[in-house]
């Protein structure tokens, strides 16, 4: 299960024969992607387990399973930036039931991302992919 815009992301990843094509265009959207407003780069919303400082701030409406999920982040490193980016697309606009079905590192992988980032940044997707899907968990139990 990908939302279109990750399918989007995918099909541009199939296009993009280069693994330095594919890292610029990640880091292009994580350009495009509107910064976190400083109120929110506080310790509640800040994502341990990065090597990088990284945010992300929840954004959900409704309540129970079928709240829409979508967040806000950021990070001071510019393809962890692009990374949020990713995640925003393969998650945004789905319900927090669905966040939780979601089988992010076999849609990941689909972009060769588990191949080609060091493992300090793979724990680091790891450990945001882990806050999306608690969140969502927390607030589809509500």
């Amino acid at each position: 299960m990908a939302t279109q815009a990750f399918e989007e992301i995918a099909e541009t990843f199939d296009f993009l024969d280069d693994w330095e094509d594919r890292y610029r265009h990640v880091i292009e959207l994580g350009k495009a992607m509107p910064p976190l407003d400083e109120a929110f780069r506080v310790p509640a919303t800040k994502v341990e387990g990065c090597a990088s400082q990284v945010w992300i701030r929840p954004v959900i409406e409704g309540e129970g399973g079928a709240a829409r999920f979508d967040f806000q982040g950021d990070s001071d490193a510019m393809i962890v930036r692009g990374l949020i980016a990713v995640l925003h697309a393969l998650y945004s606009g789905l319900s927090v039931a669905e966040v939780g079905r979601v089988d992010a590192p076999a849609e990941l992988a689909r972009l060769g991302l588990d191949q080609h980032l060091s493992s300090q940044r793979s724990n680091g997707l790891r450990a945001m992919v882990e806050r999306i899907r608690r969140v969502s968990a927390e607030v589809a139990a509500a």
